[in-house]
Parts: C-alpha cells; sequence; structure tokens
C-alpha cells in the first residue's frame, strides 16, 4: 500500500512540472514575476509638503498612501509626484498665492530626491533616466503639474516648469482657468472660454515646444479636442477612466477615446472610486460615514464632513488631514468584518475599464494610475503597497508580460519620447 501511495505523489509530483521538468507557476506566482520583471508607473500621485521635511518624510511608513517603504513593498517603481493647486480667482492675488503653493511642492519633489533620500529615489527627466535608475535598484519620482493656474498670465514660466521637472501639465483643474474650460461645467452649462483661451492656445504651443505632455484629465470635453487639434505631439489623460462605463464627466466618453488613439496619446485609468463604478460608488461611500466616525473617536480625533470641514480654522484643517489616511484606512479593515456591508469599488471594477478602453482604442494607449493621497484608492488597491493585485488581475484577464509591460508603464514612456521628439524640431527651425 505504501508503495501505491508513493508512486500516486510521484504521479501528482510530475503532473505539476511544465517543460523540463520545471514546477509550473501558479497564475499568483506568474503574476509576481511579471510585476517584478516590469516597470509599473503610475502617473498621479498627489503630495503634501508638510511629508517633506527632516522629521517627517517618505523615508518612514506614514499613514498616506505613497511613500518609499510603501513603494518597495509593492514593487511600485515610477511616481509621478503631483505638483497640484486648486482653483482660485483669475487674478494677480491669485496667481501669486497659487504660484507659492506650486513652488512649495516643487521644491518638496526635490528636496526628497537630492536630500532626505538620494540614495533611495532618484528625480527622472526622460525615459532613459527612467530606465538607468530602476537599473541601479533605486525609485523613480517623475513631476507632473495638476492645474497651470499658478502659471498665471506668464508664459515664461511653462519653461520654468519643465526646468524645474515637469513632464506633464494639465491646463485647469476644478473650475475654468485662464487657460481652458474645465469638465465642471457640465453641471451648469457655464463655460468661460468655450474651450482654449488665446492664452490656452498659446500654452499648447509652448508645451510642444518645450517637450512638455498635455494633459487632458480635467479639461472640458471641447477644451480637449481644440487641444489634440493644435498639439503637433501626442497628449495624455494622466488620470481618467472610460465615460461609458461610469457617467462621470471626469471621464472620457468613447469620441474622446477614439481621438486618443487618432492622436498617437495614452489614457492613464484611474483607481478612483467615484470614476468606475457609480452604483457600487455612492452604495459604499452613504455607508461608511459612521465607521469613520467611530474610528475617529475611538482615537480621539474630530471628525468633520461638508461645510463643517470647509468652515475649520487654518489648524484643524491640518489636524484633520494628518489623520484622514489612517481614519479611512481603519475603517475599511473594520467594515470588511461587519455583515451586510456595500461591497466597495474595487480592482475589478478597474480592469473593466482597462479592458473597455483596450478592446475599443488598442492596447497603445492604455495606462494606470492611481489618484493616490488625492482621493484614490479602491479595495484590493488601497496603497502604493498593495499594487501588484492589478498585476495579478491583468495576469487573469489573459494579458501577456509584453502587453502588461505597455499598461504599467511602456506606453506612457513612447509618448513622453515622442513629445519630447517633437520639441527636438522646433529647436531645429
Amino acid at each position: 500500500m505504501k508503495h501505491f501511495i508513493g508512486f500516486i505523489c510521484i504521479l501528482t509530483v510530475i503532473g505539476c512540472k511544465g517543460e523540463k521538468g520545471k514546477l509550473a507557476e501558479s497564475v499568483e506566482e506568474k503574476a509576481l514575476r511579471i510585476h517584478k520583471e516590469v516597470i509599473t508607473i503610475d502617473t498621479h500621485v498627489d503630495i503634501n509638503v508638510a511629508n517633506f521635511t527632516d522629521t517627517v518624510n517618505y523615508t518612514q511608513k506614514l499613514d498616506n498612501q505613497v511613500n518609499l517603504p510603501k513603494l518597495k513593498s509593492g514593487d511600485l517603481d515610477v511616481p509621478w509626484l503631483v505638483v497640484y493647486t486648486g482653483q482660485g480667482a483669475l487674478n494677480e492675488a491669485g496667481y501669486a498665492e497659487a504660484k507659492e503653493n506650486a513652488m512649495a511642492k516643487f521644491e518638496a519633489i526635490h528636496r526628497l530626491c537630492k536630500e532626505i533620500a538620494p540614495e533611495e529615489i532618484g528625480l527622472a527627466y526622460t525615459s532613459q533616466e527612467v530606465h538607468r535608475i530602476v537599473n541601479s535598484g533605486k525609485k523613480v519620482a517623475m513631476i507632473g503639474v495638476e492645474n497651470a493656474y499658478p502659471i498665471g498670465n506668464n508664459m515664461s514660466e511653462f519653461e520654468n516648469y519643465y526646468n524645474l521637472g515637469a513632464r506633464y501639465i494639465s491646463l485647469s483643474h476644478n473650475g475654468h482657468s485662464q487657460f481652458c474650460d474645465s469638465n465642471t461645467g457640465e453641471a451648469d452649462g457655464v463655460w468661460l472660454h468655450n474651450g482654449l483661451s488665446d492664452l490656452g492656445k498659446k500654452a499648447v504651443q509652448e508645451m510642444n515646444r518645450l517637450g512638455i505632455m498635455i494633459d487632458v484629465s480635467h479639461v472640458s470635453k471641447e477644451s480637449m479636442k481644440q487641444m489634440i487639434a493644435l498639439s503637433k505631439a501626442p497628449v495624455i489623460a494622466s488620470h481618467s477612466s472610460a465615460r461609458a462605463l461610469c457617467n462621470h464627466s471626469r471621464n472620457l466618453d468613447d469620441e474622446q477615446l477614439l481621438l486618443m488613439k487618432e492622436n498617437g496619446g495614452v489614457v492613464q485609468t484611474v483607481a478612483f472610486s467615484a470614476y468606475l463604478n457609480t452604483e457600487k460608488h455612492e452604495a459604499h461611500a452613504a455607508f461608511m460615514p459612521q465607521y469613520y466616525k467611530e474610528i475617529a473617536d475611538s482615537l480621539g480625533i474630530d471628525w468633520y464632513v461638508g461645510e463643517k470641514l470647509d468652515n475649520l480654522s487654518e489648524q484643524k484643517k491640518k489636524t484633520f488631514t494628518d489623520n484622514y489616511q489612517k481614519v479611512v484606512g481603519m475603517a475599511r479593515d473594520l467594515v470588511t468584518k461587519r455583515k451586510g456591508a456595500p461591497q466597495g469599488v474595487d480592482v475589478s471594477d478597474f480592469v473593466d475599464h482597462v479592458d473597455y478602453m483596450v478592446n475599443l482604442i488598442g492596447i497603445d494607449h492604455v495606462g494606470i494610475s492611481s489618484d493616490f493621497d488625492g482621493g484614490g484608492g479602491i479595495v484590493g488597491w488601497t496603497d502604493a503597497s498593495e499594487t501588484p493585485n492589478v498585476t495579478l488581475e491583468l495576469v487573469k484577464r489573459g494579458y501577456s508580460k509584453e502587453q502588461i509591460a505597455q499598461l504599467w508603464g511602456g506606453n506612457l514612456l513612447r509618448v513622453l519620447d515622442q513629445v519630447q521628439e517633437v520639441s527636438k524640431g522646433f529647436a531645429l527651425n
């Protein structure tokens, strides 16, 4: 009988082997191998300058969604750190205040790479530098600008931003800027420029000249169409998903997606719950506040929502912001243990958008972004440490290693190369 059991065991081992006697990979093992072998790029990560000091910084496992320990744990190679500025008044006082905010964020990113952790992360300006820094074993920071509002009316600031490392810029955010209309105009049908302003048209040309990618996330549909018509280089959507699957003005409809394909650009699918599945997002969002309050109370933290949050003093806002991710993270863990809790938007919903866009416009024009520390994060990809879960879902859907490499950054770097090549043509003229 022992001989028979041993024979079965041998057959079992043989049956699990692939070619040349090697044990066959499980799906999970294959996904992890691929994830480690490809360069993973996330094109939209917000920052808080308070996390770039001598005492509090990205070398520590902070409560935020992206820092060096979490990047290493999740094998996320290249976060695009974002210089974000909210939309303010279109006057000199507004521009000056916004510029101060933008410069502080540029300085924070440079401080991280040059002073705080130069042995762990380097700042890249080209695709070649991305490969070089990754091959050296370090993480890579790149810089994107969300809202050109701080530039004011001074077109020379685009070159200053370029010299500081900005390699993509969006011309608006939530609210119409001096450069173009925002997607937010859909809510009330009020437009400031009916697309691009004259200054915005000059901005498109200037970004082409400098080699800065034009980001169409957050701009209105008409603005986006005019940008593509004017640009001599491909454009990107740094963090947008498919409107056919989730009808939000921040997403791109089929006409816009096809324009992105025709332009040669890339759409970076975003892991932002409200832009992926409206029904699941709203059900979960309505359910969660009670758990945020429960966790906050247990930690002795004051919790605010809506108008109460808007009316806080700057110090109370800072305290709330500093504790927000901790409370949300603990509440997410708590709700998984409660029966009857609505299912949150997850990695499967995210990859549904990837699938949709790949099927419509092709694998060459789709990428990945999180919007971490700016509202992004879904079940299964709540922070950078869980990044392999995205690759696992892609493998389960049948994507090859080569296709996954494209989605995780190859397409984005191809566009960056093309944009910088177009820039060289300006220098020759």
